[in-house]
């Protein structure tokens, strides 16, 4: 269904402001295998702490993800094939250019440099892996993982594996090219990615395109427990998931380990989902190879055709917003906030708040007024080792990445 922010009035000029308010929302009645029937509900209003909203850093181009170091520093990628080092994410943080070879890297539409994870023993091997479109010569070939080193200045960065993972669908055009690196509660890496608008590619468990991967990030093989194990096609075992159109967020619940994920409906249908390992999703706009092109009209979760694919936790209804980054902030500090997901909007030009049952539930959602069509499209969220959220906008010019906490 439409969704609406209420406003808190007066609160614009204010550096500090209370959610606007709660908005009714599409859920399913059971969530862990997700195949409820779908209802509306339109739950109370949630007592949360009120928001604060600063500006890091700005000056940035469609920065799309970032990275904590273990000094404070940042990193943050940026579509047109930049790497940014910011010096800490306290408002006021200097911006740095980060010297390394993004020649390959195909800036067309929605492709470039993309999503960004920071290794866990980064403190001694200074080690990161990108996700980027890549191209040859000019020519479009693929979408891949590299895996780069972070010089001993933080200056530079140099390739050590590329590709980590290569082979991902591109589309020449950009369109629908993913791609979120996460890693998972085990140390896997789960990778969203995009069905660069082929009607075959989500259900092709074959192609890497369309999928939630889970990846050995030193090898780039499979994680141990692949659901496909021993498939006859090399890279089906790096398939999690599959049936899905274009994963733009991937986030790890504390505690519990489920992976939530956000992706990007066409018209209509914009979905959060709950992971299960080696599952369908349902998106086939190719109706099982019986039409030609990319026929858009067909549910996201196309039921009819797969009875068993796994329902959104949430779906936006109509119109989209274009949910992009995805987070689970967490901590007490968060107040009635600690476990709810964060979910950044590009079309909606806002920043969601949905609250989790304790079966992983969707039970309301809320928009706060600081972070609702103030700063433009907004692309990447995080949260921080400091508990603070981390969010980017997408404009193209003068971008941001804003630190979010409670007052």
């Amino acid at each position: 269904m439409l969704l609406r922010a209420l406003r808190v009035i007066g609160a614009s000029a204010a550096l500090t402001v209370g959610l606007a308010g709660t908005i009714a929302c599409s859920q399913p009645s059971s969530v862990p295998g997700g195949g409820g029937a779908g209802s509306t509900s339109s739950p109370a209003r949630t007592d949360a702490p009120s928001l604060k909203v600063s500006t890091v850093a700005r000056g940035l181009s469609h920065p799309w993800d970032v990275g904590f170091l273990p000094d404070g520093q940042m990193l943050v990628t940026q579509r047109p094939g930049r790497l940014a080092l910011l010096s800490s994410g306290q408002p006021g943080a200097t911006v740095t250019t980060v010297e390394a070879d993004f020649a390959d890297v195909l800036v067309q539409g929605e492709g470039g440099l993309m999503g960004l994870v920071v290794h866990p023993d980064f403190g001694s091997s200074r080690r990161f892996t990108t996700c980027q479109t890549h191209t040859t010569g000019g020519t479009a070939d693929d979408i891949r993982l590299v895996t780069w080193e972070l010089s001993a200045d933080s200056r530079s960065a140099r390739k050590v594996k590329d590709p980590l993972v290569g082979g991902l669908p591109v589309n020449p055009s950009g369109r629908h090219s993913g791609c979120r690196p996460t890693l998972g509660a085990d140390g896997a890496l789960l990778v969203g990615t995009g069905d660069t608008a082929r009607g075959n590619i989500a259900q092709d468990r074959g192609s890497l395109g369309g999928k939630v991967l889970r990846v050995d990030l030193a090898t780039g093989g499979p994680a141990p427990g692949s659901p496909f194990a021993g498939s006859a096609n090399a890279r089906e075992p790096l398939v999690y998931t599959y049936g899905h159109r274009n994963v733009q967020g991937v986030a790890v619940q504390p505690g519990t380990g489920r992976v939530f994920t956000a992706e990007h409906g066409p018209t209509r249908d914009d979905e959060v989902n709950l992971l299960r390992p080696g599952t369908n999703y349902g998106w086939d706009p190719s109706k099982g190879g019986t039409v030609g092109g990319y026929d858009e009209s067909v549910p996201m979760t196309d039921l009819q055709r797969f009875p068993d694919a796994v329902r959104a936790v949430w779906s936006s209804g109509s119109p989209v917003e274009a949910i992009c980054g995805l987070a689970i902030l967490s901590g007490q500090q968060w107040g009635s906030l600690d476990g709810a997901l964060a979910v950044a909007a590009l079309r909606g030009s806002k920043l969601l708040l949905m609250t989790l049952g304790a079966d992983g539930a969707v039970t309301q959602v809320s928009v706060p007024a600081q972070l609702d069509d103030t700063f433009g499209r907004l692309r990447g969220a995080r949260l921080g080792p400091d508990g603070a959220l981390y969010v980017t906008s997408s404009n193209g010019t003068d971008d941001v990445v804003l630190r979010v906490e409670p007052a």
